[in-house]
């Protein structure tokens, strides 16, 4: 079963009006019968309470997103706009509709069981397991309680990841949760957010407000951003790009609050899913108002148990996350993670197996990503081109792809890499039909994604030895390991990237120096803009920028540039976002627990007092900073506390991150059915000749780009630490020739 199947609410299961009304006067008899049961211990809500309130649910859900949709169409502010660059594909948006409509439905029963008992209960005190079936079944969810039945065969994954565990067959697919590696702490046990109610105390403390954190944490110097003198930009940038490949957590598909039908956007009032971030009056973002808005993370459709702590059965009504792609490293961001996607970005007119291309511009003779099919897009355009021709987004596996400058080029090095191999491997194989050439390149593509993610970025990142400590060798595929990206590593360790993110991108000329037509660009000039690309020189300039540029240093002082904590989005829009202050609310809308509590997990003491931290930041001014806002260790949100570490040596990683982003590969890896090195995956002689493969080598292979470095993560000197391209180790295509035999009609690799 496709894990995007059964998402119709059927229509039958509604009553009308009338009947609804009526029901009303049995809902208080249905309610008695509550009463009597929890006054045993035990209650079986009935199915009358559970219809009722899946109606309320479905309507006030509907309304709320038919409002959203009124507004789609009125002028773009920063917001929107980033709302747009995360927008899902159209059936992960229908999987968060139905979530919506499941955990409205939660919330209600448990709000009225609440007002009639008057005491608090848990939505685990009202429903059993098949209860809560009963109301996902109700909302649309997919049918993930049912068997999924696998077929034994299969030599390709497929592109929703599903089965690719054949036992637990949803593991790392498509629009299932973000797996828990400890349980989440919601502020009512189940649901809101830690922050919802800005009188709670943690450790006898109130949690600081994210901006404050941000204002006074991230931005505590106004010195230079210091440069890396061992890395690159493309460091970053990859991080970035892979990070795309295995996460995405989708925000509500809606604006407007369910309850209550407030606009999201105009309302600094807590009200699902609207969690607004408070700021000062004299804050220089307010712009007259008292917050910025921000939206809950769309939950995941139902709350299997695959998804909680092993064997935590306590927490399987807790509100999860979704993630909306694949959590293998498969090259989703070049393929999609849905039928429908991976359709619309082919050649299907191509006997090559291709992916479709810009018929409207080229590069010098290289191809650009095909625009979006819905004109016009959201992206900006050049400025002073007023209504003459377009530049619209650039459509790619992953909708994210026109956040940033860097992120379109990588995306567009990759599909000009797939049709320059299946070209080549037609040429070889030209008995191979469209649909073998395309899965073959494909296969082939998502291994060097692999081997250049875990070879080549991962030990730069954490350090070798923290990488032979939780990574270690290839043992083989483990099918008892679950492969799901977990939540704390999409939400806070593999976001440590943020802080090593340059305030300028640079655009380099043949000679490495700056572009005399293209100059440099500040990040926020780079954002949803891929007509910078097609007007301004193309890619070469900017994939010698990211082989050019030192990446920047992380820096306790100055920890993010403020073209991310104070102008993130804009380009002509008078009005800014603060990505520190949004990393930062989203561990809390996800009910992370704190930086003390992974620190325990990760098998380290944890921080108790001051001298403590200081153990672990080194930073004393910085640790008094960090207590005087947080009170206690405990309270330490974890993305800030993983950020604020001392790295490791060799590493631009603490100990914590370290841990949590070494866990996470390590079950990529060994649980993933088509890992490359996992034998009859390649044959010896195509994995021989998939490790001779760098992005360098894709660089020269796809660009214009002439001289790179061997390592394109390291920075170098041009032209000491340069190489022409006929220098840099290919990948012999030969290995994948099959040659028939006369005899039997078989072909051998």
């Amino acid at each position: 079963m496709a894990v995007t199947a059964g998402l119709k609410v059927t229509n039958t299961s509604l009553k009308s009006q009338d009947e609804m009304t009526s029901d009303s006067q049995l809902e208080h008899l249905a309610w008695e019968t509550v009463s009597a049961e929890l006054s045993r211990g035990k209650l079986l809500v009935p199915d009358s309470l559970i219809i009722s309130s899946f109606q309320e649910s479905f309507e006030l859900v509907n309304n709320a997103l038919n409002y959203t949709l009124q507004r789609l169409h009125s002028q773009l502010s920063p917001m929107q706009m980033y709302m747009l660059s995360r927008q899902a594909a159209s059936e992960t948006q229908e999987i968060s509709k139905a979530a919506e409509i499941f955990q409205m439905t939660l919330w209600l029963l448990k709000d009225k069981a609440n007002m009639r008992h008057k005491r608090s209960l848990l939505e685990s005190e009202l429903l059993y397991m098949d209860a809560a079936e009963r109301i996902a079944n109700l909302s649309g969810c997919p049918q993930t309680f049912q068997l999924t039945t696998c077929a034994m065969g299969g030599k390709y994954r497929s592109i929703s990841g599903v089965c690719n565990n054949r036992k637990k067959p949803l593991w790392g697919a498509a629009n299932s949760g973000l797996t828990r590696w400890l349980a989440a702490e919601y502020e009512d046990g189940e649901n809101q957010p830690k922050g919802w109610n800005s009188e709670r105390r943690y450790s006898g403390f109130q949690l600081p407000p994210v901006r404050e954190v941000s204002s006074k944490i991230m931005r505590g110097s106004s010195m230079p951003v210091l440069e890396d003198n061992t890395y690159s930009q493309m460091l970053v940038d990859w991080g970035q790009y892979i990070d795309h490949d295995i996460s995405f957590t989708p925000q509500s598909s809606s604006k407007a609050a369910f309850a209550n039908g407030l606009d999201c956007l105009g309302s600094c009032i807590n009200a699902n899913p609207c969690f607004p971030i408070q700021i000062s009056k004299n804050d220089k973002l307010s712009r007259g108002k008292s917050c910025l808005p921000f939206f809950r993370s769309s939950p995941a459709c139902t709350n299997s148990q695959t998804h909680t702590p092993h064997g935590d059965s306590q927490h399987t009504l807790q509100r999860q996350q979704m993630n909306s792609a694949t959590s293998y490293i498969d090259a989703s961001t070049v393929y999609g993670q849905s039928a429908l996607l991976e359709k619309t970005l082919r050649n299907l007119s191509s006997a090559d197996g291709l992916l479709a291309v810009n018929s409207e511009y080229s590069d010098n003779g290289n191809s650009y990503l095909p625009f979006v099919p819905a004109h016009p897009s959201a992206c900006f355009q050049e400025p002073g081109s007023g209504s003459g021709v377009r530049v619209d987004c650039f459509a790619a596996g992953d909708s994210r792809v026109n956040e940033i400058l860097a992120l379109s080029a990588l995306h567009t090095l990759w599909v000009r890499e797939h049709n320059r191999v299946a070209t080549h491997l037609k040429l070889l194989n030209p008995q191979w039909g469209s649909e073998v050439t395309y899965q073959e390149t494909r296969k082939l593509i998502g291994a060097l994604h692999q081997i250049i993610t875990m070879r080549d970025y991962i030990p730069k990142i954490i350090g070798q030895d923290a990488f032979e400590k939780y990574v270690g060798p290839y043992k083989g595929y483990n099918d008892s390991l679950n492969p799901s990206v977990s939540n704390v590593f999409a939400t806070a360790a593999f976001r440590f990237g943020h802080a090593t993110i340059s305030p300028v991108l640079r655009r380099l000329n043949e000679s490495f120096h700056e572009h005399e037509q293209f100059s440099s660009l500040n990040l926020h000039q780079t954002f949803f803009s891929p007509w910078r690309l097609v007007r301004e020189g193309g890619l070469d300039p900017v994939m010698r920028g990211l082989l050019g540029q030192s990446a920047a240093l992380q820096d306790q002082d100055h920890l993010l540039t403020e073209e991310l904590t104070d102008r993130l989005v804009v380009l002509n829009i008078p009005e800014s976002l603060d990505l520190a202050a949004l990393n930062l609310q989203r561990g809390r809308d996800h009910g992370l627990p704190g930086y003390n509590d992974w620190r325990v997990f990760c098998e380290f003491d944890r921080a108790e007092t001051k001298s403590d931290l200081m153990d672990a930041v080194g930073n004393a001014a910085l640790v008094d900073k960090v207590m005087d806002l947080y009170g206690h260790p405990n309270n330490i949100d974890v993305w800030l506390g993983g950020l604020l570490e001392r790295p490791l040596p060799g590493a631009r990683t603490g100990p914590l991150f370290a841990c949590l982003i070494g866990r996470q590969m390590k079950m990529l890896r060994e649980g993933d059915r088509f890992w490359w090195e996992n034998p009859g995956v390649f044959s010896p002689k195509q994995r021989w000749e998939l490790q001779t493969h760098s992005l360098s080598r894709v660089i020269c292979d796809n660009s214009g780009v002439s001289e790179v470095p061997l390592d394109p993560f390291r920075i170098g000197t041009y032209p000491q630490d340069f190489l022409y391209c006929g220098n840099i180790p290919s990948l012999d295509l030969e290995a994948w020739k099959e040659t028939p035999d006369n005899d039997t009609g078989c072909v051998f690799v």
